[in-house]
């Protein structure tokens, strides 16, 4: 019936009810776990997992490296939850806000048997989420029948996993006019894709040829640099720039996608900053809140451009990563154009960073 649920749907719904503290049901052969995000856990929520068992929490090797803890399964590791800490002991495993403040956390017993993949994929889908890269878990029996009994998200591995390591296909929505002033000869596309994420955007300048190498840029989000003006980093001055050439050459495109904070979001990316506040780079502040150094998604930038009709072209950018996720997916880059804008006293050791760790060509 074409009423039900489709897997991607099914997918897009256990974000919400993870953001929303819910817990979702994973489950591979006769295997099953109940699983919900550390950042949206209630201390009743606990309470009821504790009822049904053994309470875990599965955290990235990232996070396990700065807390001390062994990592059996390469990528994740899997805590035992003593039975007598409250809910703050959890947060604080998960979380790395207050980590200078009380360095000495647990003690941490991790899991070396049993099989880490549904804790695993609990993981993917809190990142892919936007939370905090950590979720609590209990095994589960007759995993389908609790699900329908309390009206929960029920995912099975084989079908979840290949459609979150996915890139989602995107589809055009409108276009319009929009008079800039980098250029008056402005238009403005909207694509959403289809497993419900955030919508993307390209701005056309003028009518370039799609037969020529078009000068591009993907450009991510940054709600402090782009609006703000944040001194913090170079984006702002990024997008001004990138705009403004296109506009004196009278042709371009500019991709705006929607992955702040190299694809950890808003909220993740203010908590990165925080720790920056306290020492640490940008790199170590992804780490210790447990994602790599760069989460974002670029095959979306070239799924763009190839609906657009260009196929090749003279990419605006200081990422080598860029350059090859472009040429990996089929677009052709003619020409790397450097980017070198907006260095000031507040985001130069940001610089020397992503230069240093990151391979960006500054």
């Amino acid at each position: 019936m074409s009423l039900l649920p489709t897997m991607l749907e099914r997918i897009a719904r256990a974000r919400v009810d993870l953001r929303m503290g819910l817990p979702v049901i994973l489950t591979t052969g006769d295997t099953a776990i109940l699983a919900i995000a550390v950042e949206s856990l209630s201390a009743a929520r606990l309470a009821d997992l504790r009822d049904l068992g053994q309470v875990s929490l599965a955290l990235t090797a990232r996070r396990a490296a700065t807390l001390k803890a062994r990592v059996y399964d390469e990528d994740i590791a899997r805590i035992a939850v003593p039975t007598d800490v409250e809910l703050g002991w959890i947060e604080a495993i998960a979380d790395p806000a207050d980590d200078l403040q009380t360095p000495m956390k647990g003690p941490l017993t991790s899991a070396r048997s049993g099989d880490a993949t549904l804790p695993r994929l609990a993981i993917a889908l809190v990142k892919s989420a936007r939370l905090l890269p950590a979720t609590v878990y209990v095994a589960l029996e007759n995993a389908g029948d609790f699900a329908l009994k309390h009206d929960l998200t029920l995912l099975p591995q084989s079908a979840t996993e290949p459609l979150l390591n996915k890139s989602s296909p995107l589809h055009p929505v409108a276009a319009a006019r929009l008079p800039m002033e980098a250029s008056q000869a402005g238009r403005l596309h909207i694509f959403r894709p289809e497993d419900g994420g955030e919508e993307h955007y390209a701005i056309e300048i003028g009518r370039p040829d799609r037969n020529t190498p078009v000068l591009a840029r993907l450009h991510s989000a940054c709600f402090t640099g782009d609006v703000l003006g944040s001194l913090k980093c170079d984006c702002g001055p990024q997008l001004r720039g990138a705009l403004g050439q296109m506009g004196t050459e009278g042709a371009g495109v500019l991709l705006y996608l929607n992955q702040e904070g190299r694809g950890i979001g808003l909220a993740n990316k203010m908590r990165a900053y925080s720790l920056q506040d306290q020492g640490f780079d940008t790199v170590e502040a992804n780490h210790r809140l447990g994602f790599e150094d760069d989460e974002r998604d670029f095959r979306l930038g070239a799924s763009i451009l190839r609906e657009l009709g260009f196929s090749s072209v003279r990419l605006m950018t200081n990422n080598p990563g860029k350059i090859a996720m472009m040429e990996k997916t089929g677009i052709t880059v003619v020409e790397r154009v450097p980017l070198k804008v907006g260095e000031n006293e507040f985001n130069r050791h940001y610089l020397a960073t992503k230069a240093s760790k990151s391979g960006h060509m500054l």
